[in-house]
């Protein structure tokens, strides 16, 4: 492997100062007044360094940030690069991180997370709280733990996601998403989940108007569900929910399980009765609209 070069302290101005550099270790440098500062680089490490200005890190390839912080106008910052590892950083701009392949962040926080992780490929999330709409679209082969969101219309579109002990505030989170599993989790917004294919609930909380609908093979398991009103229309659900449902919707066939449900609403002329069982563990006496 090559010898890495140090650079250490440097205020680094103008445009494309570090051009397609490689093999570097990149100390407490502050990138500036430049665009694309490290734009066609690779096998670069940065450590306690600052980026104050647009594109640093484009068509890069193995890199390594820690201690970082990228300011408010690094907008864009991350597109197109491959193999990248962000630790203990702060990243304040928006727009960051777009059609990149192997994404890892470890304790990083995102104060304007607008657009952020969108069209990504293989991306593993520690500790990372972000804020901000449109996360993580269409963005597949994702594992995330001890996530924290504010931002509504998260993960549009994503494929092949975990995700465990998350706090998401997030309206029309999950819509048009595949193979996504999220555990022990809690979740608030409305319209969860909308047009989904195989969406898994594992030991979660959520709150949501006329959540969980339109959506194919809906699993719920061990979940509990807090002023969740109008619930899996034109759903196949198979759901096991620890307390009762305030209303359940024309559901389109499954099981669902609960201690009570409030209302049940099924309207024969949009959906077969018969297809689904509805089993009310503590008592059976839902009021039951049927028309």
């Amino acid at each position: 492997m090559a010898e890495m070069k140090e650079i250490r302290q440097e205020y680094l101005t103008g445009e494309r100062p570090l051009f397609k550099g490689e093999h570097l270790k990149i100390y407490d440098t502050i990138f500036t007044d430049g665009e694309s500062p490290l734009k066609e680089s690779h096998d670069i490490e940065l450590y306690g360094s600052l980026f104050k200005w647009k594109y640093p890190l484009w068509y890069s390839k193995n890199i390594l940030a820690e201690d970082c912080t990228w300011f408010e106008m690094a907008r864009a910052g991350v597109w197109y690069t491959d193999n990248i590892t962000v630790k203990n950083t702060v990243i304040e701009a928006p727009k960051n991180f777009r059609r990149c392949h192997g994404v890892t962040l470890q304790n990083v926080d995102f104060p304007d997370a607008a657009e952020t992780l969108w069209n990504c490929d293989g991306i593993t999330m520690k500790q990372v709280t972000a804020k901000g709409d449109y996360f993580a679209m269409n963005s597949q082969n994702m594992k995330l733990y001890d996530f924290q969101l504010v931002g509504n219309y998260s993960f549009d579109g994503v494929k092949n996601m975990e995700i465990h002990h998350a706090k998401l505030l997030s309206k029309d989170a999950f819509w048009n998403s595949e193979n996504v599993t999220v555990y022990d989790s809690f979740i608030s917004g409305e319209y969860l989940g909308w047009n989904a294919k195989n969406l898994t609930l594992i030991n979660c909380t959520i709150e949501s108007l006329q959540g969980m609908c339109y959506i194919e093979n809906l699993v719920m398991k061990n979940c509990r569900l807090l002023n969740t009103k109008l619930a899996f229309e034109y759903s196949t659900v198979d759901a096991e929910i620890d307390g009762k449902i305030d209303s359940v919707m024309n559901p389109l066939g499954g099981n669902i399980q609960a201690d009570s449900i409030g209302e049940l609403i099924v309207e024969k002329d949009k959906v077969n009765p018969d297809k689904t069982n509805i089993t009310c563990r503590i008592s059976n006496n839902a009021e039951a609209i049927v028309v």
